[in-house]
């Protein structure tokens, strides 16, 4: 692999990357962070300075963000808040403190199912979705540890037991990509409630909050930072033996490559590599197994995906532009409704994970 493509590649992307959103939007949250990871494994003022930019032109001196969608709740807008911490950390400016409490004030009036476990948005009532566990979790985590004593582990720790009683299959040892309380949402069975497919990037997201979740937790609480270890590395080891065997990527619909048109997406595969050598990094994967398996992933991710488009310009390809389920009668969860979707290049969703994934290949 080249480093180098990588290294060109990433500064060319923010040089011509303008907001995914004229709102406060997950999407420039995770390329935020992205960039936050390279930030901690190089040291680069780049990085650093933008990440302030983006967040001090959209938090206000009061810690108010104006472009912030208050009419709806959706605990995707949740993700941009995690940069929060990083402005607070570096600048000292209480502006990032009160913004962090205005977005838990927004966390704990969120709409819960009856499990305990967050609506996924106010127009998916009583649904968890994967992820939604990445949007809030870390978040959650960090404020938690950081800013209220720990006082709400156990509730951080209710929406991860929920995913694996509820959105586990044991049969193909993955994760459905969502779960309907109710069971009337007409893509949910009406015995488990669950989806029917396995999409990639909502598996990623799972496993990214996995490990964005623990590098930011009391660690000397021990009973539920190694439930999350155990968690992890379950979760993996239940990916792994559906890599494709041509490329060893991940397929968009992770268990159905014989369907024609499946492919492997981008997103996801990336995803999967930054979780496996974050956890490796953190101590909880062992290195000798999981560091080589890790990096491959990455490295097949630049060789294959990391190519010139038309317009002769790198980019990354393959990337699902979005996924979903319902609401309504929308988006049934079947193969052919993700296949469906279109498939894009530089959406900030890949492009975010490919920046943490190096991230921690360089560490590594």
């Amino acid at each position: 692999m080249d480093k180098s493509k990588v290294d060109q590649y990433i500064k060319d992307y923010l040089g011509r990357y303008t907001a995914y959103q004229t709102y406060w939007n997950y999407e420039d949250g995770s390329l935020l962070m992205g960039c936050k990871r390279m930030y901690e494994a190089t040291g680069d003022p780049f990085f650093r300075k933008y990440i302030l930019d983006y967040l001090e032109e959209r938090v206000m001196e009061d810690g108010s963000i104006p472009s912030y969608k208050t009419t709806h709740m959706t605990l995707d807008d949740l993700n941009c808040g995690k940069l929060l911490f990083f402005g607070l950390d570096e600048t000292k400016d209480d502006r990032y403190l009160k913004a962090l409490e205005f977005h838990m004030e927004r966390l704990h009036a969120h709409p819960r199912c009856k499990c305990g476990s967050f609506w996924h948005k106010d127009i998916y009532p009583n649904q968890i979705w994967l992820d939604g566990l990445y949007m809030a979790s870390p978040l959650y985590m960090e404020y938690e540890t950081r800013c209220n004593g720990m006082e709400n582990y156990s509730d951080v720790m209710l929406q991860f037991r929920n995913v694996r009683k509820y959105l586990y299959s044991e049969e193909k040892h993955l994760y459905f990509h969502g779960y309907d309380e109710a069971r009337i949402q007409p893509w949910a069975n009406k015995e488990t409630g669950c989806s029917a497919n396995f999409w990639s990037r909502a598996y990623g997201w799972w496993l990214i909050a996995l490990v964005d979740t623990m590098e930011v937790m009391n660690k000397q609480i021990d009973e539920p930072y190694q439930e999350l270890a155990g968690l992890l590395k379950d979760t993996i080891d239940g990916l792994l033996p559906y890599l494709d065997e041509k490329d060893g990527l991940v397929h968009l619909v992770i268990d159905r490559p014989d369907v024609e048109g499946n492919y492997t997406e981008s997103s996801g595969s990336v995803m999967a590599a930054a979780a496996i050598l974050s956890g490796v990094r953190q101590g909880v994967l062992p290195k000798e197994k999981y560091q080589p398996v890790g990096r491959e992933l990455f490295e097949r991710v630049v060789d294959q995906k990391l190519r010139p488009s038309e317009d002769g310009i790198v980019r990354l390809q393959d990337i699902c532009h979005v996924g979903g389920l319902g609401p309504g009668d929308k988006r049934d969860g079947s193969v052919a409704y993700y296949l469906s979707e279109p498939i894009s290049a530089d959406d900030a969703k890949g492009v975010g994970p490919l920046f943490m994934a190096y991230a921690e290949y360089l560490r590594a």
